[in-house]
């Protein structure tokens, strides 16, 4: 018999497979939520559940998460965590310590389809999407070793799908994930502490902010359509005019901002022209801008910009009224840093 496998279902899906065996919607919520509490590794922990109960469930369904393969610390805090799952496939995990909050950087993906000529994990091709468990293992798996490990107050409290694939490609997915996240019986995270990140699928864009109200942070690294298609060929399909058009429609409350990221290549995209043309083209759209100071890795040609380029690339910037952070790079050596990850699978 093939066991179900408890980690993919939402609250609503393993009520309905609980009470297709007979039992009644009550049970759902009990497994559910034991499924998140830490240190649940059996359905026999499962102490209130009467024992016939727990164990027609084993019986009849599974739950585990990815196992951690090895963790890497790099010398500014950050713990990068490398997942082997149960086809031998590898995925990796950023955990970015801070004084007020602890973030979890999450992969959706095996690899990643969209090519973008900066990203190591582009440069291993797409293998698979990760189920819904295998996304949000990586979130039990982090919380459950950040607990043991540290007297870290507040816990694990911020994630970002920013890691190894595009989320909107895993797109149904990733709604089961942000729905076991966010629900109360599981691990309850706030929408406001999640943002998914995408290069621009701009159909997928409205369908998200149409179903969740999770955070939006958009790849953009030029408003040349030029250069953006030379760096992310996804640009080919859905030029800048679209990706920001479909910014424009994205369902937000007021105070809501889009984040907009910006790696600063030199020689590139990092002109003052180019930080006034980024203004001219976001003009209207209720957003913050994240640079990001090109992380260099080996084997692709991309350089970093001086210090008083990105400077003047900021002040162009705030002067046209943006809210503009230059995000420091954290994990970079460990290669941990933004568009390094899945190293193991490329040596």
């Amino acid at each position: 018999m093939n066991k179900t496998d408890l980690t993919n279902l939402s609250l609503p899906q393993l009520t309905d497979f609980l009470v297709s065996l007979g039992l009644p919607k009550f049970r759902g919520t009990q497994v559910f939520a034991w499924l998140y509490r830490p240190n649940v590794t059996d359905f026999s922990n499962m102490t209130d559940l009467p024992k016939d109960l727990r164990e027609s469930l084993a019986a009849r369904a599974s739950f585990a998460w990815p196992q951690i393969a090895e963790i890497e610390r790099s010398n500014d805090g950050t713990a990068k965590f490398g997942f082997k799952l149960k086809d031998d496939n590898y995925i990796e995990a950023v955990l970015i310590p801070d004084e007020e909050r602890n973030t979890l950087c999450v992969s959706v993906q095996v690899g990643c389809a969209m090519g973008c000529e900066f990203c190591l994990t582009g440069g291993i091709g797409f293998k698979r999407n990760l189920t819904p468990g295998e996304i949000v293992g990586q979130v039990i798996r982090a919380r459950d070793w950040l607990n043991a490990t540290t007297d870290a107050t507040p816990g694990l409290n911020n994630i970002v799908f920013m890691g190894m694939g595009e989320p909107l490609a895993n797109f149904d997915n990733l709604l089961v994930a942000l729905d076991i996240l966010t629900e109360q019986r599981g691990l309850d995270f706030s929408e406001r502490r999640i943002t998914v990140s995408t290069c621009g699928l701009v159909p997928k864009i409205i369908e998200l902010g149409q179903t969740t109200k999770v955070n939006l942070a958009v790849s953009l690294h030029s408003v040349n359509d030029s250069i953006r298609s030379q760096l992310m060929p996804i640009n080919k399909k859905y030029p800048v005019d679209e990706v920001l058009e479909a910014c424009r429609n994205f369902p937000m409350p007021k105070r809501k901002r889009i984040m907009f990221e910006y790696i600063l290549i030199r020689d590139l995209n990092d002109a003052e022209a180019d930080a006034a043309m980024l203004a001219h083209k976001l003009k209207g759209i209720p957003c913050k801008i994240n640079l990001l100071p090109y992380n260099e890795s080996a084997g692709l040609p991309f350089r970093r910009p001086a210090d008083k380029t990105i400077e003047l690339f900021q002040k162009t910037l705030w002067k046209a009224g943006y809210t503009v952070l230059v995000r420091s790079s954290r994990g970079a050596d460990i290669s941990a840093a933004c568009g390094q990850l899945a190293g193991k699978m490329i040596s």
